[in-house]
């Protein structure tokens, strides 16, 4: 893999997406979780959002904004006894078991599985294999290989999870996991193994024991370094929520009878919760938005994103995401179905057409950040006539690098075919290919060329990746595979509604959220609107006119 300055890739600065699910669990969890939280002492009535302009400027009074949540397990241990189908948590004795076994060989976003030796049942089911991942984790059922967030909603929805310390981990930068697997415990031990790309370095260990209990125990400070992740057990396939819990409190006395996900989410930052956000706007504003696009003052996403975005809706079929709808959650009728974090507009410079993230400007990050409201997550049917993800690359919702995208803004790169089996980039991040208004609903499928990407890759320069960030000047070899619309519809359906019904008009809403104890400043505020201003007719022209967005937010069209 390939950086944007072709080094190796850095995670955190790439603008970001993963399953909506998985973004939208984190973000239901953090609102679950800030409910749970006592309110502060004389806290202050919450404040109506103020229009500046067509800018919502919405006033964090100690409820929208988290603080951050620091590890604070170190030296501790951890038993999660099975009951009633569910999990009691104690403390133990945070010593780690003397002998660790042998190490395991493990590249970073990399799993391996080992037979258990004893009887272990895991929510009620009986599980014989372990899959041991490099993020420190084990899950059973399948591996975990996946480069996306290491999210809530990725621990809920995967497979059934261990998780002492589920980050973004490479063993392959340093230190070691090792495995002992006897007949009276399964234990891994993560050790001194550093976060992806940072001098940071944890150390933990998570015993499976005959019967089901579990057992993890975190080594003390300095071997242990700051760094975001989850402490949890999860059952997997659940969109029922993890239970919050502070187990740095938990003493001898247990948190007893969770029959769900239970644990605690690390981080180093704070974090904002959409959800509170969004109905404090819809208390003041109506519900005309398909899309709400947040700024702040001050950083509050994730290490791994740059920007995200969370999908709370979907009505679209054919275009690989489930039908389903959390608008009401947020306060919305039906119409809300996505919410964007740009996150901390100083990040952004001035000049909205100013590249500043490799190939991207501010107008392309927002464009992606939109665009996954409906993109990028078509697979097609190969020359083989299999079901192909060939076109997919980072979280496998972007474009492929080796995907001639036309230069869209959910990467891939415009390719130009040099002959002899020879390619080059020419042009990236640009606008919304025909495939991409295809699956936006604004152009039909007879209107989609005939497409290409380049299969087995050689001889790349900048050493670039199918999962890389847009580059232009790469050169590469390969196998061209020319692919159709009908290709893509074979597997994935067409789509519905078809572009004769669907709406031309998209309709956001921008937001500048100012942190408790701040006030607004005009000239953050006049940046936002300066983005706004030049987003509209950046969205037409990346759509070839066919769409066009209307960010009042009093327009009534």
């Amino acid at each position: 893999m390939a950086s944007i300055d072709g080094s190796r890739p850095d995670k955190a600065r790439q603008p970001t997406r993963v399953d909506p699910r998985g973004t939208l669990g984190d973000i239901l969890w953090r609102h679950r979780a800030a409910e749970r939280r006592p309110a502060p002492r004389a806290a202050a009535a919450p404040r109506a959002a103020a229009d500046v302009g067509e800018i919502a400027v919405i006033q964090d009074d100690g409820s929208l904004v988290a603080p951050p949540n620091p590890f604070d397990l170190q030296a501790t241990g951890l038993r999660f006894a099975p009951r009633a189908g569910g999990y009691d948590v104690s403390r133990i004795d945070a010593s780690f078991q003397a002998a660790i076994g042998d190490p395991v060989s493990l590249q970073d976003d990399d799993s391996t599985s080992r037979t258990l030796a004893f009887a272990f049942t895991f929510y009620g089911v009986p599980q014989s294999t372990a899959f041991i991942n490099s993020d420190g984790n084990i899950t059973f059922g399948e591996e975990d290989r996946a480069s996306t967030a290491r999210s809530i909603g990725r621990l809920l929805s995967g497979p059934p999870r261990v998780g002492p310390f589920f980050a973004d981990l490479d063993p392959s930068a340093g230190g070691a996991v090792y495995l002992r697997a006897a007949s009276d415990a399964f234990t891994v031990t993560w050790c001194g193994v550093p976060v992806f790309d940072s001098p940071r370095r944890t150390t933990f260990q998570a015993s499976l024991l005959p019967g089901g209990t579990i057992e993890m125990r975190f080594a003390p400070a300095p071997t242990w370094t700051a760094a975001d992740g989850i402490t949890a057990i999860a059952p997997g396939r659940s969109s029922a929520g993890l239970s919050p819990v502070d187990l740095s409190t938990t003493s001898a006395e247990a948190i007893t009878g969770n029959a769900g996900a239970i644990g605690e989410r690390f981080a180093l930052r704070a974090s904002l919760d959409l959800v509170a956000l969004a109905r404090q706007f819809y208390s003041t504003h109506a519900d005309l938005f398909d899309q709400l696009v947040v700024w702040t003052d001050a950083v509050m996403t994730p290490e791994d994103a740059f920007a995200f975005e969370a999908t709370v809706a979907n009505d679209v079929a054919g275009i690989g995401l489930d039908l389903f709808d959390f608008s009401s959650q947020f306060n919305s009728a039906g119409r809300l179905s996505s919410l964007v974090q740009m996150d901390a507009v100083a990040k952004f410079p001035d000049d909205p057409a100013a590249k500043f993230l490799g190939e991207n400007n501010t107008l392309s990050v927002i464009g992606q950040e939109v665009g996954h409201r409906r993109l990028a997550y078509l697979r097609f049917s190969d020359h083989n006539r299999e079901s192909s993800d060939a076109l997919l690359g980072r979280d496998s919702a972007h474009w492929s690098f080796f995907f001639d995208s036309d230069a869209s803004v959910m990467e891939g790169n415009r390719i130009q075919d040099l002959g002899g089996g020879s390619f080059r980039t020419v042009a990236a991040v640009e606008q919304y290919s025909l495939l991409d208004r295809y699956a936006m609903g604004l152009v039909r499928d007879i209107d989609v060329p005939k497409m290409f990407y380049v299969e087995s890759p050689v001889n790349v320069s900048n050493n670039a990746a199918a999962d890389s960030p847009p580059r232009v000047g790469v050169t590469f070899s390969g196998t061209r595979r020319d692919v159709l619309i009908s290709d893509v519809i074979e597997v994935m359906g067409a789509r519905s509604p078809s572009a004769d019904t669907s709406p031309k008009l998209h309709r956001q809403a921008f937001l500048f959220v100012v942190s408790s104890g701040r006030t607004a400043d005009p000239a953050a505020i006049a940046k936002v609107d300066r983005f706004r201003l030049a987003w509209e007719p950046f969205y037409a022209q990346a759509t070839g006119n066919r769409g066009r967005t209307d960010t009042r937010l009093q327009s009534g069209s």
